[in-house]
């Protein structure tokens, strides 16, 4: 912007006579000719003084809204993180929780199969003159059958009713099975894998609801326990057939997962008089051996 200027021109001072008394002299005139008044822009310097206090409030208030959306934002990134390491950690104890459950079903099973070898009796005895009989420790049972444990479990290969299942059971000196271990079941899980053809080839169990609905018991009466019980999920159904051709329901016992459970759970009600095959048990009895020698 350019400078204001004023001029003045040709200004004259005249200094007045003093009193009447005094000698009279010429008057001493004087004149300032082009005097120039420049008024000029205010500095640099004076401007920052006059609304500067302003700005810098103005610009205080920005810069703490700016921190604390900063704060905020770290704070919200660390809670994400914590959160995804929280859910990888709760992920990471469910799978370890689901293997170790695997790893003690496996080493029941395989200390069921170790207690079945170290009761096994298949040592020959020397020959020598003068024999002798005393008793043999160890379990036996009958051919076809197969010994686990001091029992012995006959797995039929024909297919039959629930009722008719139970009557070739008890004809063979046993009953269809009752389950009394988480072990036993293992047992048995594994074993019907290697014989069943598909899905729907299950096996009866001595367990049954035909009395009371929904009060379940083993063949040989007593109650089913509450702390050892192998039902597949949504089981029993108690199921009554399409349009309701079986108003009984199903009121029988089955068992057998073809590719395996490994939370052992594989029972199923179904109806009496489908046929299936099925596990009979017996007792292992205490035979009687020669010995030759002494």
């Amino acid at each position: 912007m350019p400078e204001a200027e004023v001029v003045y021109s040709d200004v004259k001072f005249t200094r007045g006579k003093k009193g009447a008394s005094e000698a009279v002299t010429p008057s001493t005139d004087s004149t300032y000719s082009e005097i120039k008044i420049s008024k000029t822009q205010p500095s640099t310097a004076q401007l920052s003084e006059g609304p500067q206090p302003a700005v810098v409030s103005k610009g205080s208030k920005v810069t703490s809204e700016r921190v604390v959306l900063v704060v905020l934002s770290v704070v919200l990134a660390a809670a994400l993180i914590a959160l995804c390491f929280t859910t990888i950690k709760i992920i990471t104890i469910n799978k370890q929780l689901e293997n170790l459950e695997h790893h003690k079903m496996k080493c029941e099973s395989n200390f069921t199969e170790t207690l079945s070898k170290i009761k096994s009796c298949n040592t020959v005895q020397p020959t020598c003159p003068g024999p002798k009989v005393i008793d043999d420790p160890c379990y036996k049972c009958e051919g076809g059958w197969e010994q686990h444990g001091g029992k012995c479990y006959y797995f039929s290969i024909s297919n039959s009713s629930w009722n008719k299942s139970r009557d070739e059971c008890r004809a063979k000196g046993g009953d269809l099975v009752k389950i009394d271990s988480s072990a036993e079941q293992t047992l048995l899980e594994r074993r019907l894998r290697d014989v069943m053809t598909e899905a729907e080839d299950k096996f009866w169990i001595g367990l049954t609801d035909s009395a009371v609905e929904g009060r379940w018991v083993w063949a040989d009466g007593s109650p089913l326990n509450e702390s050892l019980k192998f039902w597949s999920k949504d089981e029993p159904d108690n199921w009554k057939g399409p349009n309701g051709t079986h108003p009984g329901g199903e009121d029988c016992a089955r068992m057998g997962e073809q590719g395996g459970a490994k939370d052992l759970k594989c029972w199923f009600d179904a109806f009496c008089s489908k046929p299936h095959r099925s596990i009979c048990e017996k007792a292992g009895v205490k035979g009687q051996f020669k010995k030759v020698c002494d």
